[in-house]
């Protein structure tokens, strides 16, 4: 039984309220800034309320770019970062849902070893072996490319964990049922498993877009073409070439939209990204 004490009611509520302020202030700032023009910041003082270039400063971004820092237009890199996202997402989820249903449900020699083999990757993230990660891109001769900005960061021991556990908590009276009804490992995979694993691939989907859209250093170190920058590592060169010629608020449109993609995807996915960190029974 919950009890109705309308101070702690208000103290929540209030703390909610604060922690709301101090995420959305700096959004804000962001989005005010990216309304005026250059001259605004030049006093030191920056403006509370949006300005009246809104569609002038975000349409330059879109259709031209900063060609101060040579980059693209923001479209170019909003594309390449989608397509990054896309690819580490769909590729780790399809990569480690095929890894867990084989550790879990076939036998073979050395099953345990080869997980904790995967397992011990979770020590190895991309910038502790980003040399010999990028002698092997640049020897296949997949720099500039979209395989080389997303096949290095696919394998997820992460991913493969997870699903090993969800797929543990599976009932054995599924495996038998399927048995008896002469369904093979694949059928049983792609109209069972898959059917009830499909909440925590989508919450898995959500938090794994977001990790390659917000990907900084493997793109700048592997991306000399600006036809593949990204749109997190277009921010930082544009923001090293404004520090001669402020244009900050042209920087700040840039974020902006940068937050846009992520941001939807939460929205878009958040039924099923809450009900898949949650569900615990199948």
């Amino acid at each position: 039984m919950i009890e109705n004490r309308p101070f702690l009611n208000l103290l929540t509520h209030l703390v909610l309220i604060l922690g709301v302020a101090i995420v959305a202030l700096p959004v804000w700032v962001a989005f005010v800034a990216s309304t005026h023009t250059a001259t605004d910041f030049s006093s030191g003082t920056i403006p509370m309320w949006p300005g009246p270039h809104l569609v002038e400063n975000y349409s330059r971004m879109l259709d031209s770019g900063l060609s101060t820092s040579g980059t693209p237009p923001v479209a170019r890199m909003m594309l390449n970062s989608l397509i990054m996202a896309m690819a580490i997402a769909i590729g780790k989820i399809v990569i480690s849902v095929l890894s867990a249903f084989a550790i879990v449900y076939f036998r073979f020699p050395l099953r345990n070893f080869a997980f904790w083999c995967i397992f011990v990757t979770l020590m190895l993230p991309v910038e502790v072996r980003i040399v010999p990660t990028f002698q092997v891109v640049a020897g296949l001769g997949l720099l500039n490319s979209y395989a080389g900005l997303s096949i290095p960061l696919i394998a997820s021991a992460t991913a493969t964990f997870l699903f090993r556990q969800v797929f543990l908590t599976m009932p054995d009276e599924l495996v038998e049922a399927a048995r008896i009804d002469g369904a093979g490992p694949m059928k049983f995979f792609r109209d069972i498993l898959l059917p009830l694993s499909r909440t925590n691939i989508a919450a898995l989907f959500v938090i794994l877009f977001i990790y390659g859209w917000n990907q900084y250093l493997w793109p700048l170190l592997i991306t000399t073409d600006a036809q593949y920058y990204t749109i997190v590592a277009g921010i930082k060169r544009m923001a090293d070439a404004v520090d001669g010629l402020p244009q900050w608020h042209l920087v700040m449109a840039t974020a902006v939209m940068a937050m846009l993609p992520p941001v939807a995807v939460v929205i878009g996915m958040q039924r099923l990204f809450v009900k898949g960190l949650v569900e615990t029974e199948k």
